[in-house]
């Protein structure tokens, strides 16, 4: 009886458990429940989106604050560049770009640098020689004004058009006709040497150039012409052009000695390489002996001539002296190695830069060049007009002139070898470094 008992309240506990069970099921399936449950999910989801949108909003309230003080330092910035942002042309803008803009431009300009000389006669050779001079170790682009007769016009075009492209591309030309703009074109023409007065109308003829420097025939570069360019920027408010004096001892200078006019300075100064600023002597009215108020450049060149034409003995050079003579704050004064002449050394060494840092022109007047005169003149001038463009400079320039040398040692010029070579041999292997060892280390 007692286990029949015990079974039946088992079966009981057991049916119940099994009820209930059915129940919970069928409980959750209920569309009441349900609701309940998709609500308490909305809710999660809004809670989330919730914080997303406050994490976004806390985001830009970071970079609004940000953009405040990036806003704010900006003017800090431009206090510190100073006077970079000062060059720009807006100040709003952005000053890293408008700052760079018209440095680049700038740079440009500068970049190209004009030479002039004027031919005629029989100086062809001599001419290109020059040119090619001064592109051997210059680093800027330069422009050539060539001034020739009309024979020799497509002479020069032919000539420097067969220069191979490696060089051709370091420079422009432009070929002009030999013209006179006041008095009469022959007088001018046989003033001195042939065609040498057309130096005097480059103001007035090349309007477009700023700055120019104007060579003999006979010059040749030992050193960059960018250097001698640079003088430039050593002009001060008033000075317009550059030369050298035609002499480093009044003792035995020709215009110290000899000159019936105003002459510059001491010892007078030398036309054979001059740099001008051409816009300022465009501007410049100059003092004269003719009358009180001063002349323009073109308007003082023809009755300059007119009064002294018949005590002037060196053409444009001594009109040029007598100008400078009354306007002597107008002229910078180069040191006599930029303008190295027979002068400085056949009567013995008397150009001290010269022996301190050798020849950076050398102007080979007096036709030594192509006589027996001054062999050492002649040594540097053959080595030059002979050597192969594209060769190595110091196998096919700079030794064959240091062998050359030993020849004319029994002249005075060729006992100081160091004063023709220290240059050159500085500026080739410049030359060397910058285009091939630089080259080398960056590739």
């Amino acid at each position: 009886m007692r286990i029949h008992c015990k079974v039946v309240v088992i079966a009981v506990c057991f049916g119940v458990f099994l009820l209930l069970y059915f129940l919970g099921g069928n409980a959750a399936d209920d569309p009441l429940l349900r609701e309940v449950a998709e609500e308490e999910e909305k809710k999660k989801e809004e809670e989330s989106n919730s914080s997303r949108r406050s994490h976004s909003e806390f985001a830009r309230d970071v970079a609004a604050k940000f953009a405040k003080k990036s806003s704010v330092e900006e003017p800090l910035q431009g206090r510190k560049q100073g006077k970079a942002i000062k060059r720009g042309v807006n100040a709003k803008s952005k000053p890293r770009n408008i700052v760079g803009r018209p440095l680049t431009k700038r740079k440009r300009a500068e970049d190209v640098m004009h030479l002039a000389v004027v031919a005629c006669g029989n100086r062809l050779d001599e001419t290109l020689t020059m040119v090619k001079s001064a592109l051997l170790f210059s680093f800027k682009k330069i422009t050539f004004h060539i001034f020739a007769e009309d024979p020799l016009a497509p002479q020069f075009e032919k000539r420097l058009n067969q220069w191979p492209r490696s060089m051709s591309a370091k420079f422009q030309y432009r070929i002009y006709p030999i013209t006179f703009s006041v008095g009469n074109a022959d007088e001018w023409k046989k003033l001195f040497k042939p065609c040498a007065a057309q130096r005097l109308f480059l103001p007035v003829i090349l309007k477009d150039v700023e700055s120019l420097l104007y060579v003999d025939t006979d010059v040749l570069f030992l050193r960059p012409m960018d250097d001698i360019w640079s003088f430039l920027k050593s002009f001060n408010s008033t000075q317009l052009a550059a030369m050298a004096p035609e002499h480093e001892v009044p003792k035995i200078g020709w215009y110290s000695r000899f000159a019936r006019h105003p002459f510059y300075g001491v010892t007078g100064v030398n036309s054979g390489v001059m740099l001008m600023n051409l816009t300022r002597i465009r501007s410049t009215l100059f003092k004269n002996s003719m009358i009180p108020s001063g002349l323009s450049w073109e308007n003082i060149l023809h009755p300059l001539y007119q009064k002294y034409k018949n005590h002037i003995t060196w053409g444009d050079q001594d009109l040029l002296n007598i100008i400078f003579h009354y306007n002597p704050e107008c002229l910078f004064i180069f040191p006599c190695q930029w303008n190295y002449r027979p002068d400085h050394c056949m009567y013995g060494s008397n150009c001290k830069g010269a022996e301190e840092e050798g020849v950076s022109i050398l102007h080979g007047n007096r036709g030594v060049y192509h006589d027996d005169k001054q062999p050492a003149f002649r040594v540097v001038y053959d080595a030059i007009r002979d050597f192969p463009f594209e060769d190595n400079m110091f196998q096919s320039l700079f030794y064959p002139i240091q062998t050359k040398f030993l020849d004319t040692v029994n002249t005075l010029c060729g006992r100081i070898p160091q004063v023709f070579l220290k240059q050159i041999e500085k500026t080739m292997r410049k030359a060397f470094d910058d285009k091939v060892v630089r080259h080398v280390k960056h590739n």
